[in-house]
């Protein structure tokens, strides 16, 4: 590839994509072995599904996956390793345990399972702020025109989403997409590659996505890309 390797991205998430995990967890392997910095970031599909009539997010005490993003918000002011570490801990609860992290009493344990004070969850929720923080990057994304997770953000404000891609790939395959996904980057105008799903790639979606489906408590829903 020509041109200067990137050191730092931001990657928007919600705790609740299935799609978000698997990217995230290709983009931590990506960082064992390229100097990356990752600003881990929000965006609601809460917010951005909800039907209208429907209260926002940020008018519930707790909400599912904004819920989470509250929490990790909190951990961020501090630290962005803990912010990594509990979204690591409770995309794992939820797409590969079929736990229910987006229940506070779970959040808070996933919290104490990684050395952090579990009170910061109800910190979290009674921290108005929090709300504002999570809003902050989830409107930034939708201003540019963003509709979804995973969403990564490169030098110059070049917004890509994806990589949709699950299981996460692995070893070279994981540095491969990396690299096609920086080239990806740096063409001017463009805006979509996909690959369509054959039924066989729908059965194979729901089973990687299995331990997730058993353990969601909403229904899922998803507004055409634009």
């Amino acid at each position: 590839m020509s041109g200067p390797e990137p050191v730092s991205i931001a990657f928007h998430f919600d705790v609740m994509c299935p799609w978000a995990y698997q990217t995230s967890k290709w983009i931590r392997t990506v960082r064992e072995s390229v100097p990356l910095q990752i600003d881990w970031r929000f965006f609601s599909l809460e917010e951005i599904n909800r039907e209208e009539g429907k209260k926002h997010p940020w008018e519930r005490e707790w909400s599912y996956g904004w819920g989470m993003m509250r929490v990790a918000a909190m951990l961020r002011r501090s630290s962005m390793s803990d912010c990594d570490r509990f979204y690591e801990a409770a995309g794992r609860a939820l797409h590969e345990e079929s736990r229910k992290p987006h229940r506070p009493e779970v959040a808070a344990e996933i919290c104490a399972d990684l050395g952090l004070d579990p009170s910061v969850v109800q910190a979290a929720i009674d921290d108005p702020t929090t709300h504002d923080e999570v809003k902050a990057d989830h409107d930034a994304v939708v201003a540019r025109g963003g509709f979804g997770v995973p969403t990564l953000v490169f030098s110059g404000d070049r917004h890509v989403y994806g990589p949709v891609v699950a299981p996460a790939p692995t070893g070279r395959d994981a540095l491969d997409l990396w690299e096609l996904t920086v080239a990806y980057s740096r063409v001017p105008y463009l805006y979509e590659l996909k690959t369509p799903k054959t039924d066989a790639d729908m059965v194979h979606i729901a089973g990687v996505f299995r331990p997730y489906l058993e353990a969601r408590d909403w229904q899922s829903k998803e507004k055409p890309a634009r």
